[in-house]
């Protein structure tokens, strides 16, 4: 009876963990529905909107960060921490700046280039090898992001270029918090990201006029808080019951749900550029997680 009940269960995880993936995904998207509606509809200043959210998701993960206390917060690496913070400060403030000016489909799709500016970096900065299929996806993930740009189009505009810009800005973060998690704990990584986001965005919402947000801006900026915990919190327990390399594809997920939310609120439709401009990201995406199997399996085998 115990090895049927142990056998009967062991698929569950896999499964909880797609489940986790695409919950995470649904969490962004509503995320960026109450961002766009904030700047795009209401006019809440982007910078504003940026400290409102992670203000609120500060205020979330406060039990958290209790229960680590100080020991948590020592750290041989200020400055490898302030350059992050910087880094991913950049990043959330183009993005929400983009929100407040492009489609939810076609910055989504745009930030999903991402992977590709850290395989960039990595080779750059870090000296890292990187094997031809890696190029190759490098290549098909710029490319489709420049088909969606469609620069040569006459509704081209600068501001597309922001999740872009989100994109290369949350790569570099993404490859100094490789660089950190070397020689500090993933606690301290977490509680300086938690604790530094929010002064620095609150610095950069004073600049801009330091709106308090009020009536329907507001519960839209806590609903972006309150989303975006739920959306991390679902992540971080997607990769704990599964392999990476298993959830990154449900991952994928979050471009057509985000196409569902921002045609549901706003009624944005993609255009004939999105598509072709995807399937080239995505494919590149698949190339990077196809290098990855071939790389665990000849370890395995050697």
């Amino acid at each position: 009876m115990a090895r049927a009940v142990q056998t009967s269960s062991f698929p569950s995880k896999p499964l909880i963990a797609a489940a986790c993936m695409i919950g995470a995904g649904a969490s962004f998207a509503l995320v960026n529905v109450c961002l766009q509606a904030a700047t795009m509809q209401l006019g809440l200043p982007a910078a504003s909107a940026a400290f409102w959210q992670y203000l609120v998701a500060l205020l979330f993960a406060l039990p958290w960060i209790l229960r680590r206390g100080r020991a948590a917060l020592v750290t041989r690496q200020p400055k490898l921490h302030a350059l992050r913070i910087l880094l991913a400060v950049g990043g959330v403030q183009a993005w929400v700046f983009g929100l407040a000016h492009v489609p939810i489909w076609q910055a989504i799709a745009l930030v999903m280039t991402s992977p590709f500016f850290v395989i960039l970096g990595a080779r750059i900065f870090l000296k890292e090898q990187v094997g031809p299929l890696r190029w190759l996806a490098t290549l098909l993930g710029f490319a489709g992001g420049m088909v969606i740009l469609a620069p040569w189009s006459e509704r081209f505009e600068l501001a597309a270029l922001l999740p872009v810009l989100a994109a290369a800005l949350w790569g570099g973060a993404s490859l100094v918090t490789k660089r950190l998690t070397g020689v500090e704990s993933a606690d301290t990584v977490t509680l300086y990201l938690l604790l530094l986001l929010t002064p620095v965005n609150g610095a950069l919402a004073l600049i801009d006029g330091a709106v308090v947000p009020t009536g329907l801006s507001l519960y839209l900026a806590l609903g972006a808080g309150l989303f975006t915990v739920a959306a991390n919190y679902l992540l971080t327990l997607a990769y704990a019951r599964a392999d990476a390399a298993f959830v990154q594809p449900f991952d994928h997920l979050k471009l057509p749900l985000n196409i569902l939310t921002g045609w549901l609120a706003f009624g944005f439709i993609p255009d004939g550029y999105l598509w072709p401009g995807a399937a080239l990201i995505l494919a590149g995406s698949f190339l990077v997680l196809m290098e990855d199997h071939l790389a665990r399996r000849q370890m395995a085998v050697g």
